[in-house]
């Protein structure tokens, strides 16, 4: 297993979580990471990107100023702390690693991928 994510749950509306996605060295370490969600019946989309070193992050509009992405490049774990949760918020969640120092929020620029940890709020 190269990526794995973990720390999903049930929890309320305004209540917050963070989840983890540890990753193998050799695919962590210069590389941009990056958290997408699915909810059910929709396509996967963005949610934030960060850059191999840290220093920049992107966020979906809509998880700005709610979410936080970081990262430990010693640990080989990228977080998504998630804040003032919605019931919209509800979706699988997967992290996902590109080959490039730095990719957007196209999940085409991403070529490993987690397995998804399951988010439900409840309101």
């Amino acid at each position: 297993v190269q990526l794995q994510a973990y720390g999903g749950g049930l929890v309320q509306a305004g209540g917050s979580l963070r989840l983890s996605c540890a990753a193998s060295r050799r695919i962590f370490s210069n590389n941009g990471m990056g958290w997408f969600r699915q909810a059910p019946g929709k396509e996967r989309e963005f949610v934030a990107t960060i850059n191999w070193n840290g220093g920049t992050t992107i966020y979906e509009d809509s998880v700005k100023g709610r979410f936080a992405i970081s990262r430990d490049n010693a640990e080989g774990t990228v977080y998504l702390q998630m804040n003032s949760l919605k019931p919209e918020d509800t979706a699988v969640y997967y992290c996902a690693a590109s080959r490039r120092s730095w990719s957007g929020s196209s999940q085409y620029d991403y070529s490993y991928w987690g397995q998804g940890t399951q988010v439900t709020v409840s309101s």
